[in-house]
């Protein structure tokens, strides 16, 4: 356990890339945020998945994988026909093993992570912005059972992993589509614009044994025109199942637990309490049950 728990530590991640630099400038001055009012449109990000899924992006993709220490080995596939066909690649499953624990919970993706807890009146803060689960989820129904829950957040960087699982077996309700714009995920927009109730999102809803209900959001984001999820219907649904895959771009899986249904592993509350997100790898666990609900959907 202290060895599992050293290594996490190591993971621990501050936002320091050119990417995130020139984020900062554009979101911290008002100069910027003038620039970005035609980038964070869905037409601007149909055209840049326009122009990523043309043949004459495949040239990017090497330079990409070896600047990003990407391996190709482990793709179920090396050659691509597009930057974007490249960008939802499938790896083979020994790359991401999922954790098979009963109690487990465990990561839906590959991911920045960090978790924060939802309050009694359903107010959750990230960074320096608060949000209530009404406007998260425009459900002031669905809302109420998240109170006093926890919200785990996973930003995707473009040198992630894209495709993404569901965290446990159950079934799954229809999706919920939740229109808007596409501003980035990168925590500097966040100190601008409350973006989990801007940005377009689509969410479901899964009953499990061991978990409670348990809600789990997809979000869009800069250049991030597609949310493609393969199972638009009512369902059952198992853990390590693939859910679906963003298209390119930054981008974010939020998932609600109920309270008392899931605790997060000491390290990723301590490195959130201190500022700092956490690197996981899809199917790795990051928490446990307390104990399940019994709820339907």
């Amino acid at each position: 356990m202290e060895l599992e728990k050293s290594v996490r530590q190591s993971d621990a991640v501050t936002s320091t890339s050119f990417q995130d630099r020139l984020l900062a400038g554009l979101y911290g001055h008002a100069a910027g945020r003038l620039l970005l009012r035609p980038l964070v449109s869905p037409r601007f990000s149909r055209a840049g998945g326009y122009l990523l899924g043309s043949r004459l992006s495949a040239l990017a993709v090497k330079p990409f994988a070896r600047v990003n220490h990407i391996s190709l080995s482990d793709c179920r596939k090396q050659s691509f026909s597009s930057f974007n066909d490249f960008f939802t690649r499938e790896l083979v499953p020994e790359a991401r093993p999922v954790c098979q624990e009963k109690d487990a919970w465990i990561s839906p993706c590959d991911a920045r992570m960090s978790v924060w807890p939802v309050t009694l009146e359903g107010r959750f803060r990230i960074k320096q912005t608060e949000y209530t689960m009404e406007s998260l989820l425009r459900n002031e129904k669905l809302a109420r059972r998240y109170l006093d829950g926890t919200l785990w957040l996973y930003r995707l960087c473009v040198d992630d992993y894209h495709r993404y699982i569901y965290p446990e077996s159950g079934v799954k309700s229809e999706n919920i589509h939740i229109p808007g714009i596409f501003h980035t995920v990168n925590p500097v927009a966040n100190d601008q614009y409350p973006i989990y109730k801007e940005n377009t999102r689509e969410y479901c809803l899964i009953q499990t044994e061991h978990f409670g209900t348990v809600l789990m959001m997809e979000v869009g984001a800069m250049l991030v025109g597609k949310i493609e999820n393969r199972h638009p219907d009512r369902r059952r649904v198992e853990r390590g199942q693939e859910k679906g895959n963003f298209a390119f771009g930054g981008s974010t899986i939020v998932l609600l637990t109920q309270k008392g249904c899931v605790t997060p592993d000491e390290i990723f509350v301590e490195n959130t309490v201190h500022g700092l997100e956490t690197k996981v790898k899809m199917g790795q666990r990051v928490g446990c049950a307390v104990q399940g609900k019994d709820e339907a959907l």
